[in-house]
């Protein structure tokens, strides 16, 4: 498996996608866009966590920068409340912290024993879901200090999705359990992963009947809940170069026509439609790897960090070398709406 580009792809950005102004000073971690306006959040591993504004009228777009705060060590994850003006991000000091954009005020409203991986807000209980490497996940009240539950996981927590009352959480051991977030302190269901190696991300349907999961070993799942559904159930192969295979980092569906994109460390992201089984879009690969991405409230924007992704570990990062990029894509309708799939006559 590799995670380095070929000598001869140098271009940072060859789908001529907007950069966004004064990006972060290290890896970027999280990208989150609030669920009422276009303010985006990236986490980093300089320890912070910033905020732009979007502006976005036709195929032109702007960023303004909104404010930062700063965690005691690496942030790994954010995500928004659904007000759209108060976002929570966590990582490598063990807190997630609440920032209100409204007063650029900060405080703590999450503890865990070890880094936290993954976050989502779950507006229907009002509570904050942390995601940890100390095999906990963990719901919070932000009123109140102590959890409002915790639920002990088989192993560490990679990552976790939330849709409505479906939660997905993808462990180690490629372990992936399933909540039903009526009853959040019982297991609906867990599985071990269809694919073969480790968990990279996961994302819950937006019909909360199944789930996606990638992998480091460049495939996604396409898994189903019900059982009786389990012949749509299928895997299949991405972020492939010849024989060299990379992470699948990023899962996400489209919040209108409900097809998804993959990024991964190959440095490129795919439009697909699980239901026709195909590929709606290959983009250009770009010089360095896709560590995270998030499409906007309406789905007009698709953004996406361009930096390494520490898969070789700091042996091979030149700090003074690396360019931190995070890039905006206006998807064509064309690359994100599902199309009836065009029979070839081969399988």
């Amino acid at each position: 498996m590799s995670s380095f580009m070929p000598a001869a792809n140098q271009n940072t950005n060859p789908n001529k996608s907007f950069e966004v102004a004064e990006p972060p000073n290290d890896s970027i971690s999280s990208l989150s866009f609030s669920p009422k306006a276009n303010h985006l959040v990236a986490t980093s591993w300089d320890n912070q966590v910033r905020c732009w504004e979007i502006q976005h009228s036709g195929q032109n777009l702007a960023s303004t920068p909104k404010g930062m705060i700063s965690h005691d060590h690496p942030a790994l994850c954010s995500t928004w409340k659904d007000d759209g003006a108060t976002v929570f991000s966590g990582g490598c000091d063990k807190q997630a912290k609440m920032w209100s954009l409204a007063t650029n005020q900060t405080m703590t409203v999450a503890v865990h024993d070890a880094p936290i991986k993954d976050m989502a807000w779950i507006p229907e209980l009002n509570l904050l879901v942390t995601g940890s490497l100390d095999k906990t996940v963990k719901y919070w009240d932000t009123r109140q200090q102590s959890p409002a539950h915790t639920q002990q996981l088989p192993e560490r927590c990679y990552a976790l999705s939330v849709k409505q009352s479906l939660m997905v959480v993808g462990t180690a051991d490629r372990n992936i359990i399933i909540f039903h977030l009526q009853q959040p302190q019982n297991e609906l269901k867990r599985i071990v992963s269809p694919l073969k190696f480790q968990t990279r991300c996961v994302a819950a349907f937006p019909d909360q009947q199944g789930f996606l999961v990638g992998s480091i070993e460049g495939r996604v799942g396409v898994h189903h809940l019900d059982e009786q559904q389990s012949s749509k159930n299928f895997t299949f192969k991405c972020h492939r170069e010849g024989n060299e295979i990379y992470s699948v980092n990023s899962l996400n569906f489209h919040p209108v026509h409900h097809t998804f994109a993959t990024a991964g460390s190959d440095g490129s992201f795919n439009f697909w439609d699980k239901d026709s089984k195909q590929r709606l879009k290959a983009m250009q690969r770009c010089s360095q790897p896709i560590p995270c991405s998030t499409f906007n409230h309406d789905g007009s924007i698709y953004a996406y960090a361009v930096c390494y992704d520490w898969s070789k570990g700091a042996e091979n990062h030149n700090p003074a070398a690396a360019k931190n990029h995070i890039f905006l894509h206006l998807p064509q309708e064309s690359e994100v709406k599902a199309k009836p799939r065009v029979s070839t006559g081969r399988k």
